[in-house]
């Protein structure tokens, strides 16, 4: 995640890329286009695995799904930014990118750095791995 409450944390501060749709938006047509917004790359053509939908403790549903993309380096990907004031109280507004790292990780590894209510998505992307 970016901005400045996530600078300097890692375990339980990753999240998967997401962003919000309107009721009878398509999930998967509004995760293809968080995907570019967030990583300046087109979503990665491949077979889908839905890893279904979580619920954060804002109340955000998040739906997600896994693709293979071998060859997908995440050091080229450039996110697009947000605009806040900051610090707090403070009048002086900043810009800030929605995603400031990203990174392939072990499913392992992955789990501790995954924000806790999206790490459901993570246990289905593991079994399916485990199925092939």
């Amino acid at each position: 995640m970016g901005g400045p409450f996530w600078a300097r944390k890692d375990e339980g501060a990753w999240s998967v890329i997401k962003g919000e749709h309107e009721v009878g938006d398509d999930p998967l047509e509004a995760a293809r286009r968080e995907w570019t917004e967030e990583t300046g790359t087109a979503p990665p053509e491949g077979e889908l695995v839905a890893l279904g939908e979580v619920r954060q403790k804002s109340g955000k549903r998040v739906t997600a799904w896994a693709v293979e993309a071998p060859g997908l380096d995440p050091a080229g990907f450039v996110s697009n930014t947000f605009e806040m004031e900051w610090p707090p109280r403070s009048g002086r507004m900043q810009q800030f990118p929605e995603i400031d790292r990203a990174a392939w990780m072990p499913v392992e590894e992955a789990a501790g750095r995954l924000v806790v209510a999206q790490r459901p998505l993570l246990e289905v992307l593991a079994a399916s791995l485990h199925a092939r």
